[in-house]
């Protein structure tokens, strides 16, 4: 079989990948070992980014719907026992409550899609099913990569169907989508670098019809999606997409002290069942490239967090959108040489500030529950002088965790071969988002005055020139992109707001969302910029800028 690109691995980075690539025109093909996803407790929260992503793949609303329903509260709460009033009650907008927020925002500071929380065993079978629906793309359920070479300008795939019959595949590029003990990372000898192993605790997967009707509206003792458990082994508990099932995470050493923690966490006498029970290990480990020649790694194969702070599988979305824009580009010929090269320069410096940002977050998680005294459950004066030294703590510590908004959208790419990289830059802040075009920067949400949203307006296969206040020439720029056959649009959209928000009248934004270039005329050697933002230049150098200054 020939085909222009396999993937390894079939979860959510790789579909999204095989989905991105396939609505490109781009022939794939998926293989993955499993016959069916597995209903396992991994993931539970698609972050904003990742929806506006899911947005521009049309899928948004599909995994809405999928998804836990949109009036369902996002407090977090730190607690005793779901019996008792939470020590501490930290309040997050539900989906609906978020999304009324983003229709009255008109300053850029929020997101056009918020949150969803949808379990990867729901989200796994809804992209697959959209990926067999791509005519471009073939999935090989059942199917265990052994390995590849590098021949003839292109790569040679070994693979073992159940039957036990070996096959080989041609493709122009691989990609290891194939998780934490990626075989084709190993394969390349790239190791991973940084903390392993750190901790391990017991997860486990509860069905409970009854708990969440049980759970109160309101104040005391209700309904929110993370339940932390203040005394005993580090302990906290998850509400998944159905509000029926409830992942455990516990430092305990065996499948009964396990029920024995929900029975304790819900503190009521409720019929459940325990369907899934594992050890899993807590690590912070970046892989020292991703990737080599005609292959490339993804997700969880080139970066592994600690949870805490839900960055890892949606940090694994942006490397699969990143890098199928730069695949499909190369492949339809319009793309230079540094196109795919610039994959590693963007991603792994994002690999590196989330590894960074997960430990921020679960030293916070740490520095709280390290403040637990023997005396917080009792009616005591004692107890409560306890208790409200632990909820000054946690106030504090625990929204490291779960206000991220700055790591999820702020993010930026710096001294990329492929941006204008001009020098400074605003700081990356993890808990705060500051709307800015700089470039590296994703292109800010903003309403446009018919109410639709400008990303709306970005068609996901072409750049575009957007162009703020109108008047402005940009024949020669798109002349340039002609000579080189890559796709540019020119949006036009006169408006003082967005020009207060974008700070520049042209604003250059990739397929992928982010700004490759902005200035208030567009420079004379307009060749040269569009020859560096479609990695043609043979001077991509972090010193070079091609800006209108």
């Amino acid at each position: 079989m020939e085909t222009q690109v396999i993937i390894v691995g079939a979860g959510p980075v790789g579909l999204t990948l095989a989905i991105d690539l396939g609505r490109r025109g781009i022939a794939c093909v998926l293989v993955e070992q499993k016959a069916e996803p597995q209903f396992l407790p991994k993931m539970e929260r698609c972050n904003a980014r990742t929806m506006e992503i899911f947005r521009r793949l049309g899928l948004a609303e599909r995994i809405r719907a999928a998804g836990m329903p949109e009036d369902v509260p996002m407090d977090v709460q730190v607690i005793r026992s779901m019996a008792e009033p939470p020590i501490l009650r930290l309040p997050y907008p539900s989906v609906a409550e978020a999304r009324v927020l983003t229709r009255e925002s008109h300053d850029a500071r929020l997101p056009l899609e918020p949150y969803q929380l949808i379990s990867q065993y729901t989200l796994e079978p809804l992209l697959l099913e959209v990926t067999e629906e791509l005519p471009t793309v073939t999935v090989m359920r059942s199917t265990t990569f052994l390995e590849f070479t590098e021949r003839d300008g292109g790569v040679l795939v070994s693979v073992d169907d159940d039957g036990g019959v070996r096959r080989t595949l041609r493709c122009a590029y691989l990609v290891g989508c194939d998780g934490g003990v990626s075989p084709v990372r190993k394969q390349l000898g790239i190791h991973l670098e940084g903390e392993g192993d750190i901790a391990r605790l017991r997860q486990g997967l509860f069905y409970c019809e009854q708990l969440y009707d049980r759970l109160p509206v309101g104040s005391g003792p209700g309904r929110g999606r993370h339940y932390l458990v203040a005394g005993g082994p580090p302990t906290f508990m998850i509400m998944q997409d159905s509000t029926r099932h409830w992942t455990v995470h516990s430092a305990v050493e065996s499948d009964d002290e396990m029920r024995r923690m929900f029975e304790r966490i819900i503190g009521i006498d409720l019929p459940y069942e325990m369907l899934y029970c594992a050890e899993w290990r807590q690590n912070l480990l970046l892989a020292e490239r991703y990737g080599e020649g005609r292959v490339f790694l993804a997700g969880d194969a080139v970066h592994l967090v600690i949870p805490t702070g839900g960055l890892g599988m949606n940090t694994g979305v942006g490397d699969a959108t990143d890098l199928a824009w730069k695949l499909a580009a190369t492949l339809q010929g319009w793309g230079g040489p540094g196109l795919l090269a610039s994959y590693e320069a963007e991603r792994r410096q994002i690999g590196e500030r989330v590894v960074g940002a997960s430990r921020y977050a679960s030293l916070g998680y740490r520095a709280w529950l390290a403040e637990v005294r023997a005396e917080i459950g009792d009616d005591t004066p004692a107890g409560s002088v306890a208790r409200a030294h632990l909820v000054e703590v946690a106030n504090v510590e625990q929204r490291k965790s779960n206000e991220m908004i700055g790591a999820e959208l702020g993010y930026r790419y710096v001294d990329s071969p492929i941006i204008d990289n001009v020098p400074g830059g605003p700081q990356h802040d993890l808990r705060a988002y500051l709307p800015t075009t700089w470039p590296g920067a994703r292109l800010p949400h903003m309403w446009l005055k018919d109410a639709t949203a400008i990303q709306d307006r970005l068609r996901p296969e072409r750049y575009t020139l957007i162009d703020v206040v109108g008047g402005h020439d940009e024949g020669p720029l798109l002349a340039a992109f002609e000579t080189l056959g890559a796709p540019l649009d020119v949006l036009v959209v006169a408006d003082p707001a967005l020009r207060a928000v974008y700070e520049r009248d042209l604003v250059l934004v990739r397929p992928d969302m982010h700004v490759a270039w902005r200035g208030n005329r567009l420079p004379q050697a307009v060749d040269e910029l569009a020859a560096k933002v479609t990695g043609h230049s043979n001077t991509n150098r972090a010193s070079d800028s091609v800006s209108s200054r």
